[in-house]
C-alpha cells in the first residue's frame, strides 16, 4: 500500500473513532478499486444464509432448475439494489441512508434507518448463531463433547463472535477489508470443497431427488426466483455503506452486480442440493457426516470464517447507518457499533431459534418493505431528478432543507410505500405463501417496486413540483 493510501486510510480510521463516518468520504479517501471492493462485498455475501435460501428454494425446484431460477431471482434482486443506491453512494461518499434522503426527505431516516437496523439484526443474529453452532459441531467432531454441547456453546459462541466483530470493527473499513482479504480464500474454499464433496457423495440422489412442495407448474419456479430476489433485495442497507468506498459508480457498479450477486446462488446451490438429498441445509448437520470427521471439521472451520466475514460487514453498515441519523451523528463511533451488536447477543443468548424458525416469513418482509423502496428511489433518480442531487441537502435537517417538505418527510415516498406493500402482500402472503394471481407469472416483488414507483411519480408531479418541494424545480 502506498504512503497516499496509508494517509487516507488513517483518516479514515480517526474518522471513526471521532464519530464522524456519517459525513460523506471525501475523494481522496475512497480509495477502494474494483478488486478491493469485489473482494469486500463477495465476503459479504457469502455466507451460511446462502445454505438457508438453497434450502427454501430445494421445497419447490430440484437442482438444476433451481439453480437457474436462484441465479435469475438474485441478478434481478442485485439489479434493483444496484440500481436504487449505487450511483448515489459512489458519487458522493455516502451510504444507503443519507442515498435515500431525496426521496424520503430530511426525516424520511425514520422510515430507512429503521428497516436497516430491523433486517441486518435478523441477518446477523442467524449468521452468529449459526457461527454458534459451527463451533458446537466443530468441537463434536474432533472429540470434545456431544450434542448436548449445544445448548451452551451456541450462546458463548455468538457472544464471542460478536466481541470480536467489535474489536475488528473499532478501526472502521480497515478492519473491515482487512478481515475480507483474509477471509476470501476460505469462502471460495468452502463452496468449493462442499459442492465437490456432496457431488461424489450423492450424484445418484441428486438426479432423483424430489422437492418435498413441487407441484409441477410455473409457480414453483416463481418461488424460487421470488426467494432468491428479495434475499438480494436485503443487500440494499450493506450496499451503501461500502460502495462509498469507490470513487465513482464505474467503478463500483460491476462489483456490485458480480460480487454481492453470483456468490449467492452459487453458495445456495449447496443448500438447495443438502436438502435434496440430506434433509437438511445446514452445512453444520451433515459435513461430518458426508465428509467424516477430518473434512467435517476442516469445513466447519471455513463456514465460521464466511459467517464472521459476513456479520463484520453487516454490522458496519448498520452502524454507519445509526450514525446518519441526525441526534445520533456525534456519538462516537464504538457507542453506536454496542447499539448495533447488543440486539445480536440478546438474541443469540435468550431466543437462539428464533430466526431460524421463522426464516421464510423474515425474508418475505425484506421484499414486502425493500422492493417499494428500490422501485422510489430508481425512478426518482433516473427518471425524475435524472442524477441531480444536491450533496449539501442531504446532511440539512431544518425547513429551509432541499429536502424538507412538509416536515421533513416527503408524502409521495409514503404514498409509494403504502401501494408497493400492499401490492406484495396481496400477491403473496409472507406468513402462509399462499399466492393470488398472477404472482405465478410474475411474482410479487417486482409489482411492489413498479408500483410504488409509479404512485411516487403520480403524487411527485402532481404535488411536489407544482408546490415546489424536493428540489426539482431546476430539474
Amino acid at each position: 500500500m502506498s504512503e497516499e493510501q496509508d494517509s487516507s486510510q488513517n483518516n479514515l480510521d480517526r474518522a471513526a473513532q471521532q464519530g464522524e463516518m456519517s459525513w460523506p468520504m471525501l475523494p481522496h479517501e475512497r480509495n477502494w478499486n474494483r478488486k478491493s471492493l469485489f473482494v469486500v462485498l463477495m465476503v459479504a455475501a457469502a455466507a451460511t444464509w446462502c445454505y438457508i435460501i438453497g434450502e427454501y428454494v430445494g421445497y419447490y425446484l430440484p437442482l438444476w432448475p433451481g439453480f437457474f431460477a436462484m441465479t435469475a431471482g438474485a441478478m434481478i434482486g442485485m439489479l434493483l439494489v444496484t440500481l436504487a443506491v449505487v450511483p448515489t453512494s459512489s458519487r458522493f461518499g455516502v451510504d444507503s441512508i443519507k442515498a435515500a434522503v431525496p426521496q424520503f426527505g430530511a426525516n424520511g431516516w425514520v422510515i430507512t434507518v429503521a428497516l436497516q437496523y430491523l433486517s441486518i439484526i435478523g441477518w446477523n443474529a442467524l449468521l452468529l448463531i449459526f457461527f454458534g453452532r459451527s463451533v458446537s459441531r466443530f468441537l463434536n467432531a474432533v472429540g470434545l463433547g456431544d450434542e448436548s454441547l449445544a445448548d451452551i456453546v451456541v450462546p458463548i459462541g455468538t457472544v464471542v463472535a460478536c466481541a470480536l466483530v467489535f474489536i475488528i470493527l473499532r478501526r472502521g473499513t480497515t478492519g473491515l477489508e482487512r478481515v475480507a482479504m483474509w477471509l476470501f480464500f476460505f469462502i471460495v474454499g468452502v463452496g468449493l470443497f462442499l459442492i465437490i464433496v456432496i457431488f461424489v457423495q450423492k450424484s445418484d440422489e441428486l438426479a432423483t431427488a424430489v422437492p418435498a412442495y413441487a407441484t409441477g407448474k410455473q409457480i414453483d419456479f416463481q418461488f424460487g426466483i421470488e426467494i432468491a430476489l428479495v434475499s438480494l433485495l436485503s443487500w440494499w442497507p450493506y450496499i451503501g455503506s461500502m460502495t462509498r468506498m469507490a470513487r465513482s459508480p464505474s467503478i463500483a457498479a460491476a462489483p456490485s452486480m458480480l460480487g454481492m450477486g453470483l456468490p449467492v446462488p452459487i453458495l445456495s446451490f449447496v443448500g438447495l442440493a443438502a436438502i435434496l438429498v440430506l434433509e437438511t441445509s445446514d452445512p453444520s448437520g451433515w459435513m461430518i457426516q458426508v465428509g467424516g470427521n477430518l473434512f467435517g471439521a476442516l469445513a466447519l472451520l471455513f463456514v465460521m470464517a464466511a459467517n464472521f466475514g459476513t456479520a463484520t460487514a453487516g454490522l458496519y453498515a448498520s452502524t454507519v447507518g445509526i450514525k446518519a441519523v441526525p441526534k445520533l451523528g456525534r456519538i462516537p463511533w464504538n457507542f453506536a457499533l454496542m447499539i448495533s451488536i447488543l440486539p445480536v447477543v440478546f438474541i443469540g443468548i435468550f431466543f437462539p431459534n428464533w430466526v431460524f424458525d421463522n426464516f421464510g416469513t423474515f425474508v418475505a418482509y425484506i421484499g414486502v418493505f425493500f422492493a417499494p423502496l428500490c422501485g422510489i428511489q430508481i425512478v426518482d433518480y433516473f427518471g425524475i431528478r435524472r442524477g441531480r442531487i444536491n450533496i449539501r441537502g442531504l446532511y440539512e435537517t431544518g425547513s429551509e432543507s432541499p429536502y424538507g417538505y412538509w416536515f421533513g418527510i416527503n408524502p409521495a415516498a409514503i404514498i409509494g410505500m403504502a401501494g408497493g406493500v400492499v401490492t406484495y402482500l396481496y400477491l403473496l402472503d409472507p406468513i402462509s405463501y399462499s399466492v393470488n394471481d398472477p404472482f405465478p407469472i410474475i411474482g410479487a416483488s417486482l409489482p411492489a417496486a413498479a408500483i410504488a414507483a409509479v404512485a411516487y411519480t403520480i403524487v411527485t408531479f402532481a404535488i411536489n413540483k407544482p408546490l415546489n418541494k424536493g428540489d426539482y424545480t431546476k430539474h
